[in-house]
């Protein structure tokens, strides 16, 4: 198999674990969807729900693309094997996320859970840059998503208390 052939299917399946791991995060939501979401309390900032999918999907294929830039380097560089552990640690709490949240109907508990999955994204990030900076920037825009929705699931925790 040449270089190129092994680095395609690194690639493809460098996106499509995320995205995988969106879909099963999608199971949650949509079940969660029912009327225990349309009742909360919402702020006024809070997007219409049609955004949220495709954010979600171009967030997973940019973090594919920045699992990829780290993986090619090779298992055996020092460094590959911690930061892609902290990505895959971090793309857990991004599913756990919404199976609290929706699956739970626990705003309090998929507050927790934000947070420190927005610690394992700056963790990652970090870990990502020592071996790639693109890899780490192409995580920037997830970064701020994520603390674009850790304020909005704070604001839903405090109107719904």
């Amino acid at each position: 198999m040449t270089s190129r052939l092994r680095n395609g299917i690194k690639l493809l399946t460098s996106i499509a674990v995320p995205q995988a791991a969106g879909g099963i995060g999608t199971l949650f939501t949509e079940t969660g969807m029912d009327r225990w979401y349309r009742t909360i309390e919402k702020p006024s900032f809070t997007p219409p729900s049609w955004v949220f999918g495709p954010v979600w999907i171009t967030l997973y294929v940019l973090m594919g693309i920045s699992a990829f830039l780290v993986w090619r380097k090779g298992w055996n560089r020092p460094g590959v094997k911690p930061a892609l552990a902290v990505f895959g640690a971090q793309l857990a709490a991004n599913t756990l996320w919404s199976y609290v949240f929706f699956g739970r109907h626990s705003i309090g508990g998929a507050l927790a859970v934000i947070v420190v999955l927005w610690g394992l994204i700056l963790l990652t990030m970090v870990e990502f840059f020592r071996l790639s900076r693109t890899a780490a920037f192409l995580l920037v825009p997830y970064f701020l998503w994520v603390s674009f929705a850790a304020v909005l699931n704070y604001s839903i925790y405090v109107l719904n208390r």
